[in-house]
């Protein structure tokens, strides 16, 4: 059948690494500065729709110190009873922040729901509005810096926290509209109503980050526009005849690759494996960090069935 061009897990380069520790630090640092801001104006507005942000930033401070500790653990080289790496970690992290999320929902329907059976106004409904209003500057620059990071590292982490981040710029956007409504028009009704379509976002946002993290768990194919663009990486080169039986799967940021390479049985053994030499180094130009195992295959050759694999 050939032989074997394998390669151990890529490290990432020491600059995708610094940008993960840095983006989680961020992370963590911005939502404890939003709990503090958002705990004193709850504790002078009493507005629903502001403890249902103050709850969510909660729930970030303890996703992303989760976040924070998995990205350092998926960071960590492979070792003797990790021949794999440790990327997932990141997953796993994916599916604490969604639990974290649904937690904080769960609360936030339970509060929303008491508040329109006993309705009361927005007290100091201006501070409420400028909090809220500097929450959304400060969470718009983490989403935007989390969007680099995860353009340039690929990081199933990184993407998770900046979903549910995403999703905070749309809380802090309606907790303003709330805040507006009740308190400038008095439609105290507005508070808790506002709140409980943020915890159905809340719960949709979680979905996803748990349906993200589970396709990495399983082992899901890639996307079929990344195997798409394998298969043309591979069959660019002069000498590859073809290409069968690819396999891929995500871990953390490292996708894992492997195929059979075809390629003119008068071929050498020393030529067949500086081509696939060659093949490995054009698919780690675009999928860094990934582990690539190419198994070389003279073209037309069938396997005779007794040696096929049952």
């Amino acid at each position: 059948m050939g032989t074997l061009a394998a390669t151990a897990p890529g490290s990432l380069p020491a600059g995708h690494a610094r940008l993960l520790r840095l983006a989680t630090t961020a992370s963590v640092t911005v939502a404890v500065v939003l709990v503090l801001g958002k705990l004193a104006t709850w504790a002078l507005t009493d507005s629903v729709s502001l403890l249902s942000s103050l709850i969510d930033s909660l729930m970030d401070v303890a996703a992303s110190l989760v976040n924070f500790l998995a990205v350092r653990h998926a960071l960590m080289p492979p070792d003797p009873e990790h021949r794999f790496g440790h990327g997932k970690a990141e997953p796993l992290a994916g599916l604490a922040q969604s639990a974290f999320i649904v937690g904080s929902a769960v609360f936030l329907l339970i509060e929303a729901v008491h508040r329109l059976v006993h309705p009361a106004p927005v007290a100091y409904g201006l501070l409420g509005i400028v909090v809220m209003g500097g929450s959304l500057v400060l969470t718009l620059a983490l989403v935007a810096f989390q969007g680099h990071v995860v353009r340039v590292t690929r990081s199933s982490a990184i993407d998770a926290d900046a979903l549910h981040y995403r999703s905070d710029l749309a809380m802090n956007g309606t907790v303003i509209a709330a805040i507006l409504l009740s308190d400038q028009l008095g439609w105290t009704w507005a508070d808790p109503v506002f709140a409980l379509a943020i915890a159905v976002f809340i719960f949709v946002a979680a979905g996803r980050i748990a349906r993200r993290s589970l396709d990495v768990l399983m082992d899901r194919e890639l996307p079929e526009a990344d195997r798409a663009r394998i298969r043309d990486l591979v069959l660019a080169h002069p000498e590859a005849r073809s290409l069968h039986d690819l396999r891929t799967r995500g871990s953390g940021m490292a996708p894992f690759i492997q195929f059979h390479l075809e390629l003119d049985p008068a071929l050498t053994l020393l030529r067949a494996h500086r081509i696939s030499d060659e093949i490995e180094a054009s698919l780690r130009g675009t999928y860094r960090g990934s582990e690539i195992i190419i198994h070389q295959d003279p073209a037309g050759y069938e396997t005779p069935p007794e040696l096929q694999a049952t």
